[in-house]
């Protein structure tokens, strides 16, 4: 099955960068840009902008089986690139 990322950088509160992506099984990039906010919701950056200059589709691909799990249970995963909470 083939799942489509989306290349994501946000301004956290205290100004520095971070870069994930968001991996859903849906070619829709209103719906990642939902679930970029709904995830940053969940880790205290609310206030966070998010909008098509920040959350673009990037590609599609396969992803491993844990991840292909979570995308069918939360409806997407978010793949931690540089400057993200740790869990």
């Amino acid at each position: 099955m083939d799942f489509h990322v989306f290349d994501t950088y946000i301004k956290a509160k205290d100004g520095h960068t971070m870069h994930f992506d968001v991996v859903t099984d849906k070619s829709d990039t209103e719906k990642a840009i939902s679930f970029a906010k709904e995830w940053l919701e969940g880790i205290g950056e609310e206030s966070a902008k998010v909008s098509t200059e920040e959350c673009r589709f990037c590609h599609t691909q396969s992803v491993p089986e844990d991840m292909e799990i979570e995308i069918m249970t939360n409806g997407y995963y978010i793949q931690k690139i540089d400057g993200c909470p740790e869990d």
